[in-house]
C-alpha cells in the first residue's frame, strides 16, 4: 500500500494502490499515518515526500469502502483511519512534501494543505468535489482553503467542485510550481535535498514554530466538518 524508499536523508513515501487509483481505504489511511509517525521518530530522516504512483497522485476516499461504512458494515473499528492520519499531518514536525504525479481529489487534494511544499505535474489536476458528493469538506479544508488562498477562490472551488489544471493550482497557492511529469521527481528531491543539507535542529524548530501558529485551527475545523457530515446524514465519520 505505502513503498517506503529513503536516500540521503529523504524518505519517500508512495501510495501504491495504482488499480484503485490510489484512492484511501482504512488500510491506506493507517498505513500512511504509521509511515509518518515512523518517519518523525527516526532521527536519520530530515525530509518527507508523498507522492503516487500509476496515472493518479490520489482519487481519494475509496467510495466503495464509504458506502459500506456508511451501511455499518466495513473492515471492524469503522472508520477510523481518516482522523489518524489527519492527527500525523497536523503535528508532523519535519519538512513534508508532495510531488503530486497525477489527479488528486477529495483527500488526495486536502492533504496538500498540510503539506509545506508541493510540486505538482503540468499534466495533474486537483478537485474537491464534495458539494457534489453532497458531504461538507473535510481534512479541515474548510478553514486552511481560505487561509491559503483566499476566501472567494476557496468558496469557488468548495462550491462548484471544479477541477484545477496544475499550472492553475500554482497562481492560486496550492502549489509552489509545476514541472512536466518526467521531471517530477527530480524536482522535489531537488527540494528535500536543499533542505536535508541544513541543520535538521534549526528546520524542525522553524516547522514547530510554524505549527504553533496555525495552533489548533484544522482540528477544531474537523470538528465542524464532522457535524456537517451528521447534518447531512453520513453519520459522525468524516471522510475523503
Amino acid at each position: 500500500m505505502i513503498h517506503v524508499a529513503n536516500h540521503d536523508h529523504i524518505r519517500t513515501l508512495t501510495l501504491d494502490r495504482p488499480e484503485a487509483r490510489n484512492a484511501f481505504d482504512q488500510e491506506q489511511y493507517h498505513a500512511l499515518a504509521a509511515q509518518l509517525a515512523a518517519a518523525a521518530a527516526d532521527d536519520d530522516v530530515r525530509v518527507v515526500i508523498i507522492t503516487g504512483t500509476g496515472p493518479s497522485f490520489s482519487a481519494g476516499q475509496d467510495l466503495k469502502e464509504m458506502a459500506l461504512l456508511a451501511a455499518g458494515q466495513g473492515p471492524s473499528g469503522g472508520a477510523t483511519g481518516f482522523p489518524a492520519l489527519l492527527e500525523q499531518l497536523e503535528s508532523f514536525g519535519k519538512p513534508l512534501i508532495a510531488a503530486v504525479n497525477g489527479s488528486a481529489t477529495g483527500i488526495g487534494a486536502t492533504i496538500l494543505l498540510h503539506c509545506d511544499i508541493v510540486v505538482i505535474a503540468d499534466s495533474a489536476r486537483l478537485r474537491m468535489p464534495f458539494a457534489e458528493l453532497g458531504v461538507p469538506p473535510e481534512a479541515g479544508s474548510s478553514v486552511l482553503l481560505p487561509v491559503s488562498i483566499g476566501w472567494q477562490r476557496a468558496a469557488e472551488l468548495l462550491f462548484t467542485a471544479r477541477w484545477v489544471p496544475g499550472t492553475e493550482a500554482v497562481s492560486l497557492g496550492l502549489a509552489l510550481r509545476s514541472v512536466p511529469l518526467g521531471d517530477l521527481p527530480a524536482a522535489a528531491c531537488a527540494i528535500a535535498v536543499d533542505i536535508a543539507r541544513h541543520s535538521p535542529a534549526a528546520v524542525q524548530v522553524a516547522k514547530r514554530l510554524m505549527l504553533a501558529g496555525r495552533g489548533t485551527a484544522s482540528a477544531l475545523a474537523r470538528e465542524r466538518e464532522n457535524l456537517g457530515f451528521v447534518e447531512l446524514g453520513f453519520g459522525g465519520a468524516s471522510s475523503g
